[in-house]
């Protein structure tokens, strides 16, 4: 997200200093320190974080664990042992009074607790004195090479007397093959290790046609996987080159990497990156899964910037083509919309 502001800035002419970030993850803090070194970094906790401690800022951009909010998990949202960390997001915003927010999380969070969590999360930044705006962004739909799918909830301080519109999408729809080869990666890209892979895997993928997977039912029976009632569409799931890839996760076992759509391979985490659409110069600290996990974790930075751009244009007064705010049934997000805003 600081990534998408800085590029929000640079396109608007205007300037932003990042003063500090905050994040458990030590490899994700020294990424960080690596790429915005004029920033102060804490490897911590935030249920330790001594907010006193931090400079004033003028705006807050967070992300909230996901963990009790995603479809995959149990959806225990507020309930769960991460949920209820958006509390100390409550907590900054009461102590640094920011002109406004940014913060992100999964499309599951809309369902976690039956609805309730949702409800609860937007209450308790509007009694904080915000107007608030949600809305499940598609990235695919602002350029991201990638479907992409998450909430986003941005708050503007009730005095501003602003409120923020959804940004209509402004770019065409890019595919994967376009992500990795315009142009191709440079052969000096920092995080571009492959992985290893069985020679079952590499037939496996041979037999795969472009966006088939592991469940394909045209798959030669000695390819298939023997689970039982396991279907998921992205194991072993080559990239279509002619669509947006499918959601880059942070973790998983074998078939979760990520496959591309000619060679029988996983793809290195630099195509990842080019996927979330990062600049082939930020460079990722740590071991391969550490930053696949980084990449797999982050928010898009261009479709971040989309949003971040629509806050700076709405903060300083100034007009830009909207939508209505999305958050179930028909997705409405479309580039052909009537503008408003």
């Amino acid at each position: 997200m600081s990534l998408g502001l800085k590029m929000a800035a640079r396109e608007l002419k205007t300037t932003v200093e990042h003063r500090w970030a905050v994040d458990i993850d030590s490899d994700a803090t020294k990424t960080y320190k690596r790429n915005f070194p004029e920033s102060e970094v804490h490897n911590v906790d935030i249920r330790r974080l001594k907010l006193s401690q931090l400079a004033p800022v003028d705006a807050l951009a967070f992300g909230f664990p996901c963990n009790d909010f995603s479809l995959v998990g149990q959806q225990r949202g507020v309930e769960g042992d991460f949920g209820p960390l958006y509390k100390n997001c409550i907590s900054a915003i009461k102590h640094f009074s920011p002109k406004w927010f940014v913060a992100e999380n999964v499309g599951g969070i809309r369902s976690a607790n039956s609805g309730r969590a949702f409800v609860q999360i937007l209450s308790e930044f509007s009694e904080l004195g915000y107007r608030i705006t949600s809305h499940l962004f598609r990235f695919e739909n602002y350029g991201v090479p990638q479907r992409r799918h998450r909430v986003m909830i941005v708050g503007i301080r009730n005095d501003l007397n602003k409120i923020f519109a959804v940004p209509a999408p402004r770019f065409p729809e890019r595919t994967a093959r376009e992500a990795l080869e315009k142009p191709r990666i440079p052969k000096k890209a920092k995080n571009q290790e492959l992985t290893r892979q069985s020679n079952a895997v590499i037939e496996r993928l041979k037999a795969l046609k472009p966006g088939q997977n592991a469940f394909s039912p045209d798959l030669p029976e000695k390819h298939r996987l023997n689970i039982r009632g396991a279907t998921i569409s992205q194991i072993y799931r080559r990239l279509d080159p002619n669509k947006p890839a499918y959601t880059v996760t942070g973790s998983g076992g074998g078939g979760t990497h990520v496959y591309h759509w000619e060679e029988p391979r996983a793809l290195t985490n630099r195509e990842r990156a080019r996927l979330q659409a990062f600049p082939d110069d930020y460079v990722f600290d740590g071991g391969k899964e550490a930053v696949r996990r980084q990449i797999g974790m982050a928010v898009p930075p261009l479709g971040a910037a989309e949003v971040f751009r629509a806050v700076l244009m709405t903060v300083a007064g100034k007009k830009y083509a909207a939508i209505p705010e999305y958050l179930g049934g028909r997705h409405s997000s479309l580039p052909n919309q009537k503008p408003r805003g």
